[in-house]
C-alpha cells in the first residue's frame, strides 16, 4: 500500500476529503518528527513505540582489504512493535 493508497482508504473510513485526510497525516508525521528530533520517544498505543538511539563507534574489518576503520557513532531510528501487534502476527 502505498501513500496514496492509505489516504485514500483512511479518508474514506473517517468520512474526510482527501485534502484534509492528507494534511492529517502529513501534521501527525511533522509532530512525530519533531518530538524524535528533541530526543523523546513516540509510543502509540497498540502499535508501536518509535525511539532515535545513539549508536556507539566501533571498529569495522573490510573483508578485502583487511584494513581496520573507525565508524564514527551515529544517530538510527528505532521501532519496536507493541505486544499486541506481536500477537496479532503469530
Amino acid at each position: 500500500m502505498n501513500n496514496k493508497d492509505f489516504t485514500s482508504e483512511l479518508s474514506k473510513r473517517l468520512g474526510y476529503t482527501l485534502k484534509d485526510t492528507s494534511e492529517l497525516i502529513s501534521s501527525l508525521l511533522s509532530g512525530m518528527t519533531q518530538q524524535l528530533e528533541e530526543g523523546n520517544v513516540v509510543a502509540i498505543q497498540g502499535f508501536g513505540t518509535f525511539e532515535v538511539r545513539k549508536k556507539a563507534e566501533r571498529i569495522s574489518v573490510s573483508p578485502t582489504t583487511k584494513q581496520r576503520m573507525l565508524v564514527p557513532p551515529k544517530l538510527v531510528l528505532t521501532y519496536r512493535p507493541s505486544t499486541l501487534l506481536k500477537e496479532k502476527f503469530k
